[in-house]
């Protein structure tokens, strides 16, 4: 299959439309949780970013798909956009459901340039994905809550992997029809776009105001004691794989940032053991 091609469009786009769950948040069996587990839901300290973010891409999505002409295209970002208004909608219910105290939203502002928007909220997607997945699989093997709560929320992981594959070949096709089409070129506009974002996702690890970045990287710690990077890093990786699985192997899908990963482990891997301190006569 060529990409940019009326073949790559098709597939990408149906693969999306196709993949689509119908499911309401306000319609979903919340499970009833017990006084620790509530404790430890209503102490997680991303929520207010979560919905933030999430109203927001709905808004903006929605907004961007006026500005595209391509009637499949069209469609299968009109569906992203009512994705992320409802990803907006279940937090909004967990956080009535279980009484988790929350500021009042404020005013949603969209952007001028729009295009240039979903382009980087695209690219932010990527990145925070690859570590959502990985906090995720880490919370489950931590029974850090009930099977019933992420049973409830791992189709919206599955969700967000699907958001982020359409990126990547809507992307690239749009790249190629409008002139950008050698390697080189596209390659140099991905890393450019993919900076920004990681700038972003530093300045999120740093506790800057990322005006509304998500902080899924920067939490993993709450869920596991001693956690290093070595096996966050793992964790994300394997669970990129398994969730890239999904896809029709003619797709495209994130690369930077599991090539980064890797490559990161590989020289933790390497790094010589720290030995823990000895004690002597109760002297340390």
């Amino acid at each position: 299959m060529k990409l940019g091609s009326e073949e790559h469009k098709t597939l990408f786009c149906r693969n999306f439309i196709e993949s689509h769950l119908t499911y309401e948040p306000e319609q979903l069996s919340w499970p009833q949780l017990d006084d620790i587990t509530l404790s430890r839901l209503r102490a997680i300290p991303f929520w207010r970013q979560a919905l933030d973010t999430e109203r927001r891409a709905g808004a903006m999505v929605a907004a961007f798909v006026e500005t595209v002409d391509d009637p499949l295209i069209r469609q299968a970002i009109a569906l992203q956009g009512q994705e992320e208004s409802r990803h907006a909608r279940l937090i909004q219910t967990l956080v009535k459901q279980y009484h988790i105290d929350l500021p009042t939203p404020s005013p949603i502002a969209l952007p001028l340039h729009i295009s240039a928007d979903f382009a980087a909220f695209g690219f932010g997607e990527c990145l925070d994905s690859f570590f959502a997945f990985g906090l995720f699989s880490l919370a489950g093997q931590a029974d850090f809550f009930p099977d019933s709560l992420f049973t409830l929320f791992d189709p919206i992981l599955s969700e967000e992997a699907r958001h982020i594959v359409f990126f990547v070949n809507w992307f690239t096709y749009e790249q190629i029809n409008h002139g950008w089409g050698l390697p080189p070129l596209r390659a140099a506009r991905t890393l450019w776009h993919y900076s920004r974002a990681i700038r972003k996702l530093i300045a999120a690890f740093g506790g800057a105001d990322t005006g509304g970045a998500r902080f899924a990287a920067t939490d993993a710690g709450l869920f596991a004691k001693n956690l290093t990077a070595e096996k966050f890093l793992t964790l994300c990786l394997k669970e990129n794989q398994r969730r890239m699985r999904q896809f029709d192997p003619n797709l495209l899908q994130p690369k930077l940032l599991p090539q980064l990963a890797a490559v990161s482990l590989r020289i933790l891997q390497l790094m010589p053991r720290r030995r823990p301190r000895q004690t002597i006569e109760g002297v340390s």
